[in-house]
């Protein structure tokens, strides 16, 4: 059922959602508690950021019903072990129907986690590099309605987080999935206002302790 809000529906649970979060209950599990969540947890962030490198030219919800095969051949996203993957591991995964069977964001994937090791030595954490990418007040939508998300599908800082991250070596990392990467991992809140999740993430927000880098200086 459709509120009476642009972009806000009512769902045959009755709770009020985002409209993208559909009838689908696992969409709608990933809505309400994990999207926009702040993260700091090194792992999750890579994770999260190849599989937006997945879902390029696909929907969200086929990656989500994939995550659970791609974190186990990917062995939970921990990177020293993807890292040491190598061709014989690609054309493994080539042949598992399981997962994306994309040969480029596979071996993007094992790219990226040793981009990430090198990254992680530079900054620290990935999470202090990332969140160095929080965007100031004066990029964000005053009122965030569903005329103002769909305005967001690159912005400023989201651009300016790829050209980092392509600087390094890493692949699939446009701007507009890495503004995706941003929505997802709390670094901006998305969810509309009048969306109950849009309060429940700025209080999570609130409590959350920015990741600092052991650099100062910004990309």
């Amino acid at each position: 059922m459709t509120s009476a809000t642009p972009g806000l529906a009512v769902g045959d649970d009755e709770v009020i959602r985002c409209w993208w979060a559909g009838d689908d209950l696992e969409y709608r599990r990933y809505h309400d508690h994990e999207w926009g969540q702040p993260v700091a947890d090194d792992r999750r962030l890579f994770e999260k950021i190849c599989l937006e490198g997945f879902q390029a030219g696909l929907s969200w919800l086929t990656i989500l019903r994939k995550r659970p095969r791609l974190r186990e051949v990917f062995h939970d996203f921990d990177l020293e072990r993807v890292a040491a993957m190598g061709e014989a591991d690609v054309l493994r995964l080539l042949d598992d129907r399981g997962i994306i069977r994309h040969r480029g964001k596979i071996e993007a994937t094992i790219n990226n986690a040793r981009r990430a090791l090198e990254l992680r030595a530079e900054e620290g954490s990935l999470a202090a590099f990332f969140w160095r990418f929080e965007p100031p007040a004066t990029e964000r939508p005053a009122r965030l309605d569903h005329d103002a998300l769909r305005s967001l599908g690159q912005t400023p800082t989201s651009k300016a987080l790829s050209k980092a991250l392509k600087r390094r070596g890493w692949r699939f990392v446009g701007p507009t999935t890495c503004y995706a990467f941003m929505q997802a991992m709390g670094i901006v809140n998305d969810h509309l206002e009048g969306c109950p999740a849009r309060a429940r993430v700025l209080a999570a927000r609130a409590g959350f302790a920015v990741p600092k880098s052991a650099s100062h200086s910004h990309p």
